[in-house]
């Protein structure tokens, strides 16, 4: 499965078996979160076999079987949530191509009891993965119309085929309150989701510009 395979087959997923990750599958996945924390300037780790990330009631009623994740941090800076969102959408593609689930989490974590394993760094959310109950379903989307606009005649297919990425995403509370504009090949995106609108932008970065390919467009 590639990454662009992903995208499709990729769905938040809250329940997971008990099943721990063999260690073929955590070496692969300590080596993808190596090269993002590298490129990204980022500091993610991955703990597996814990269960502090969330309270007993939210794996009572919400996060039932969460014992691996991704910490999702680094050293605090203006556009740390941004890059931290594109390297939480690359972990959970490629999670996914490795046979895994995932569910982003941007706000119903223990802040507290994942800190701790990320002193003087800034955490932005976790990443649950392993083996789900079921492989979830697509959420409820906005059209591409009500997401994205393109000035200049119709619009191309590297432009479309990247918007219905976008639209594939996970973002916060699943608002999808982004909107991406285009005209010849430059593009713009702009999140309005709150504190989370940093993340937001990140991940649909990471999703549109895998679908609509780099060589073919730039931001701005």
């Amino acid at each position: 499965m590639t990454l662009k395979e992903a995208m499709y087959e990729r769905h938040t997923v809250r329940k997971y078996k008990d099943k721990p990750l063999p260690e073929d599958i955590i070496e692969l996945l300590n080596k993808r979160v190596f090269e993002n924390n590298s490129t990204h300037n980022v500091s993610v780790r991955l703990i597996t076999e814990d269960e502090s990330a969330f309270n007993k009631l939210i794996r009572l009623v919400l996060a039932k079987g969460v014992k691996n994740y991704f910490v999702l941090c680094g050293n605090d800076a203006s556009d740390l949530d941004e890059r931290i969102g594109y390297v939480s959408a690359d972990l959970m593609l490629y999670a996914q191509t490795l046979g895994l689930n995932t569910w982003y989490v941007g706000g119903t974590y223990s802040r507290k009891a994942v800190k701790q394993s990320s002193p003087g760094e800034r955490v932005i959310g976790v990443v649950a993965v392993g083996y789900g109950e079921t492989n979830g379903k697509p959420h409820k989307s906005k059209s591409a119309d009500q997401v994205s606009s393109y000035k200049g005649g119709e619009a191309p297919s590297w432009f479309t085929e990247g918007v219905k990425a976008a639209l594939l995403a996970p973002t916060a509370l699943n608002k999808q309150a982004f909107m991406i504009r285009g005209k010849e090949n430059k593009v713009s995106i702009k999140c309005e989701n709150g504190i989370f609108s940093g993340a937001d932008l990140g991940i649909i970065k990471y999703h549109f510009t895998l679908a609509a390919g780099m060589e073919n467009f730039e931001y701005v």
